[in-house]
């Protein structure tokens, strides 16, 4: 199946940015545009759509909503939550930041805190020769009590840091979508 092909992943992203509730009027403002951007780019779910696609990440807490999981990115040198690119094989968004969020910590069993994003984030890449935008729509997560995980290829360094310590090379994208997170009641 080509990505063109799963038409039920970008009417989930559709029906998941309708339905959701921005935080803020800036949070509502990228919302709108990333709905735009899909009405305008019939693949903009996948890598190959030059102008920007859609991209699904995972902010990972401990069982106990004490401390986050941050993977420090090979390529891009930054302490980061996990995420990436949507795939074929993705059901929905929340699949797809689940799957991601699987595969670069190796811990099985992570649940969604809430089945709704909890803020977007749009950020230039180098996806393309000409360069790109990651539309990046942002879960968070619940490991399970025992969780353990392992470094992915994609990975420097993946660690566990208490949620009022977090390394001051973090960016504020991240420290908004901690900060979202503690607001949660898991």
């Amino acid at each position: 199946m080509t990505g063109s092909e799963n038409t039920a992943l970008r009417a989930d992203a559709i029906r998941v940015l309708d339905a959701w509730r921005a935080p803020d009027p800036e949070q509502d403002r990228l919302r709108r545009d990333f709905l735009r951007h899909l009405d305008v780019h019939p693949d903009g779910m996948w890598r190959r759509c030059a102008a920007g696609h859609l991209t699904a990440s995972t902010l990972v807490l401990d069982a106990a909503a004490a401390r986050v999981l941050l993977t420090l990115h090979r390529k891009i040198g930054a302490w980061l939550q996990l995420g990436g690119h949507c795939e074929p094989g993705d059901a929905t968004l929340a699949d797809a930041a689940l799957r991601e969020a699987a595969e670069e910590s190796g811990i099985a069993g992570l649940r969604l805190a809430r089945p709704r994003p909890v803020q977007l984030d749009r950020h230039a890449v180098r996806c393309h020769p000409q360069g790109s935008w990651h539309l990046d729509v942002q879960y968070v997560a619940v490991a399970p009590p025992d969780a353990r995980h392992r470094i992915s290829e994609e990975s420097a360094d993946l660690r566990w840091f208490p949620l009022d310590a977090l390394p001051d090379s973090v960016d504020e994208v991240v420290r908004r979508l901690v900060a979202r997170a503690r607001a949660l009641s898991l």
